[in-house]
């Protein structure tokens, strides 16, 4: 039997000091979140009041039901889900093909292209070109413009190339010997064996998608093609949330309703969709996370 040794003083202080840290900063972090959450079920003139910090005081849903009430929104989420959906999938699969064939040793100029997508992860067009670029391609007030430029990534090509070194190059081989060419091995033998990388990426530009208000402020002018993040952003600088509130005048909305408590409750339903995918990606996004730290 082996004897637990026991903690000095001076270990047992830092072991207190370093666990209030983390409790502070986790705090500091949860807070704000539950903050929001907590007004977005507040009744609105209510929380105008002041002094709501840990529960609502007059639990109310009038929020939710003006939000929901604004003509625009469930377009704009329907945009949301479609773009991040059709994202994840054109993304995942374009970047997984080109980082394949990178990661193979027999690729002719395989170094050169490496050294040329390496050079983009520092330097770009910049924002003018790039608008003149997307223009000149008809993608203006298109929904492809959410798709085609970001359906690749050089930082994700990385990822997926360190693991795809990492699979057991007989298993290639053994498909080879079965009469399997680049497509069929590429299909069948490493995107089924690459599930923790893929679902790593698919987080990574999910949550990118979801959170993309920049592309519609740009680029779309026509209020049918616009995402949720984009009419988030015009709700919080105030000119959707005022047109929100002339939309419910009149109904029984408008005595429990104001401008800020709408903005609240309109973050709670843009976020809370791309929360609760997290939990069931965890357990893939953690081991795609450990790719190439361990050598051996």
């Amino acid at each position: 039997m082996f004897a637990l040794k026991r903690k000095t003083k001076g270990e047992a202080l830092f072991d207190i000091v370093n666990n209030l840290i983390m409790l502070c900063v986790c705090f500091l972090t949860l807070y704000p979140i539950w903050y929001v959450l907590i007004n977005a079920f507040n009744d609105g003139n209510d929380a105008m009041l002041g002094g709501i910090y840990w529960w609502p005081r007059v639990f109310s849903l009038k929020n939710f039901d003006a939000v929901f009430a604004s003509p625009g929104i469930m377009q704009a989420m329907g945009i949301t889900v479609a773009k991040t959906a059709l994202g994840v999938l054109v993304h995942v699969f374009f970047t997984a093909m080109v980082a394949y064939a990178l990661s193979r040793k027999g690729l002719i100029g395989g170094k050169f292209y490496i050294l040329l997508g390496t050079i983009t992860l520092f330097f770009n067009g910049g924002l003018i070109p790039t608008f003149l670029l997307n223009r000149d391609l008809h993608l203006l007030d298109n929904f492809l413009v959410y798709i085609i430029p970001v359906m690749f990534s050089f930082f994700d090509l990385i990822i997926f190339m360190t693991f795809f070194r990492e699979i057991p190059e007989g298993l290639e081989e053994a498909a080879r010997i079965d009469g399997a060419n680049d497509w069929s091995i590429f299909l069948r033998v490493v995107l089924p064996v690459s599930m923790p990388v893929i679902a790593t990426i698919a987080l990574f530009h999910g949550v990118y998608q979801w959170n993309d208000y920049f592309a519609g402020i740009i680029y779309v002018n026509n209020p049918d093609l616009q995402p949720i993040q984009t009419y988030l952003f015009r709700v919080v600088a105030q000119s959707s949330s005022n047109q929100m509130m002339v939309a419910v005048q009149g109904s029984s909305l408008t005595k429990s309703v104001t401008s800020q408590s709408i903005k609240l409750a309109t973050m709670v339903v843009t976020t809370l969709p791309i929360v609760f995918v997290y939990p069931f990606l965890q357990r893939y996004f953690v081991k795609g996370m450990m790719i190439g730290s361990i050598k051996g």
